[in-house]
C-alpha cells in the first residue's frame, strides 16, 4: 500500500483547504483511510477517518462540523475538505490507512492501529 498526501498550504483563519490522499493497494471494504496531524511540540492526534466503503466515518471533536471526508472512486483518493480553519489547525497532516476493521471509535482514532502512512503535508493557518 502506498499513500500520497497533497494539498497543504498557507491560509488565513476562516479559510478553506482541501487535502487529498491517493491510495494504491487498498482492496478490502474493511480498510479505512484517515488523517492525523501533528503540531510542533505536540503528539500526533486523530483528525478523521473513513472506511473505504463509506459505512463508517469518524471525526475528532475539534474538527467535527468543519472538516468533511469524501472518496473519489475513479481517482482512488480520499479527500479532507477543511473549512472555517483556525490557527490551532496548523500542523503537519498525515494520511494513514488501516487493514483491519472494528465497530469502535477508539480503534479508528488510535494511530498505533494504522498500518501505512504517507508523507506529511503542512497546513498553516494565519490569524
Amino acid at each position: 500500500v502506498q499513500l500520497q498526501a497533497s494539498g497543504g498550504g498557507l491560509v488565513q483563519a476562516g479559510g478553506s483547504l482541501r487535502l487529498s490522499c491517493a491510495a494504491s493497494g487498498l482492496t478490502f471494504s474493511g480498510n479505512a483511510v484517515g488523517w492525523f496531524r501533528q503540531a510542533p511540540g505536540k503528539e500526533r492526534e486523530f483528525v478523521a477517518t473513513r472506511t473505504w466503503n463509506g459505512l463508517k466515518q469518524y471525526y475528532s471533536k475539534s474538527v467535527a462540523g468543519r472538516f468533511t471526508l469524501s472518496r473519489d472512486v475513479v481517482k482512488n483518493t480520499v479527500a479532507l475538505q477543511m473549512n472555517s480553519l483556525k490557527p490551532e489547525d496548523t500542523a503537519v497532516y498525515y494520511c494513514a490507512a488501516v487493514r483491519g476493521s472494528s465497530d469502535t471509535y477508539a480503534y479508528y482514532t488510535a494511530a498505533r492501529n494504522y498500518d501505512y502512512w504517507g508523507q506529511g503535508t503542512q497546513v498553516t493557518v494565519s490569524s
